[in-house]
């Protein structure tokens, strides 16, 4: 309704108990200060008034009986979840860094594997291609001596370039 501090005192008080004259009068101040929350005010003491009509309700003859029954079932239900589960959760709580531990060895051990394993495919790939280029050297060494390879060093000169002609170069510059 509103938030004004000493209307709102005033509404609790007059829920527990009637209004003394010195709270009848400081309300009368505040709501001569603001009259548009009179009429909540009056809407207020009706409904309290209303309240306080009404009959008190009727409680069965064994509610605390039922109450307290409820109670110590839910206190037998928790005890009995707790005793049944204690031992496993103290145990895993216990041994939780054994867990984790175990877990980051296993993939330390898996990885290392792996990485061996590819370790030694790339030596037996390199050992093959060794004995390829074995081969091949040895095929071309048991080739008949031909003109190319007895005039080995004439042919690599004719595959080197002359050196570059600096006065052909200024001219077409």
């Amino acid at each position: 309704m509103t938030n004004d501090p000493v209307l709102q005192s005033r509404r609790e008080t007059g829920w527990r108990r009637a209004l003394t004259d010195a709270e009848q009068a400081e309300l009368e101040a505040c709501l001569k200060a603001h009259p548009e929350l009179r009429r909540d005010w009056e809407m207020e003491l009706a409904l309290t008034a209303s309240l306080a009509d009404l009959p008190a309700p009727v409680v069965a003859s064994n509610f605390t009986a039922r109450v307290l029954q409820a109670v110590e079932r839910e206190t037998l239900t928790e005890g009995r979840a707790h005793a049944s589960g204690s031992w496993w959760r103290k145990l895993a709580q216990k041994t939780r860094w054994v867990v984790g531990t175990s877990f980051g060895a296993l993939a330390a051990i898996t990885g290392l594997l792996v990485h061996g394993y590819h370790v030694h495919e790339r030596q037996e790939l390199a050992k093959r291609e060794l004995a390829k280029s074995v081969m091949l050297v040895s095929a071309v060494s048991a080739l008949p001596n031909t003109e190319v390879l007895t005039n080995f060093d004439a042919v690599r000169l004719l595959s080197q370039s002359p050196p570059p002609d600096d006065q052909l170069l200024a001219v077409l510059q």
